[in-house]
């Protein structure tokens, strides 16, 4: 009688689709039929002797998610990471030469207008205006950044701001839209003077970046 060693290894295994294998020999020094099954999660390892299973190994893969992040200069990188580590290489032409792309400013929202003192959370009507100008900006990417004015100690204005550019990528997001990076600069990088009312109100600010 032929045994069909993947068709037992698969049923042990949950019916696997994929299986590799190899013959070993048994400590008995019995002829055995070492297989691995892959799946999507990673792989079982198993041994047959005599039509059965004498050995089961589970060892689960690591799920990457593939993306390109664009760095501050517009130039693009490939970014691997599965939640745990991540690798990231410079995205390069076959000649070598690094893929850049050009940006520029092509928003400056006043944050008064999108969001309550201290808060980080958009309005209906103001999340609908962002949504339609992330429909119609037709960049690649955008690169979202915010800002504020130098009250507060620089740990809170970093945190809100942060916070801000966050919740103004999330809108993006909800229309397809791809988000290279979100930065929170704080007071760090003013427009105006923090020393006048006037000056501060520019200052507390969200500046999107289009990607071209």
């Amino acid at each position: 009688m032929k045994l069909n060693l993947s068709k037992i290894l698969q049923s042990a295994l949950g019916g696997c689709a994929v299986v590799v294998s190899a013959l070993v020999l048994s400590t008995s020094g019995a002829s055995a039929q070492q297989q691995y099954v892959y799946t999507e999660d990673g792989f079982s390892q198993g041994t047959v002797a005599n039509g059965k299973i004498v050995r089961r190994t589970t060892v689960r893969a690591e799920r990457y998610i593939p993306t390109i992040w664009v760095d501050p200069d517009g130039c693009e990188h490939w970014v691997m990471d599965d939640g745990f580590e991540g690798f990231m290489t410079p995205h390069v032409t076959r000649q070598g030469i690094p893929v850049c792309r050009r940006g520029n400013t092509c928003a400056v929202m006043n944050s008064d207008q999108l969001f309550a003192t201290n808060q980080a959370t958009i309005n209906g009507a103001n999340k609908k205006r962002l949504q339609q100008f992330f429909q119609s900006a037709g960049a690649t990417a955008y690169i979202i950044e915010g800002h504020t004015d130098s009250r507060a100690s620089d740990a809170y204005n970093l945190n809100l701001s942060q916070r801000r550019a966050n919740a103004v990528a999330q809108v993006a997001r909800s229309v397809g839209a791809r988000v290279s990076s979100t930065r929170g600069y704080g007071e760090r990088v003013p427009k105006a003077s923090n020393g006048t009312a006037r000056g501060m109100a520019a200052n507390r600010r969200v500046e999107i970046q289009c990607i071209r």
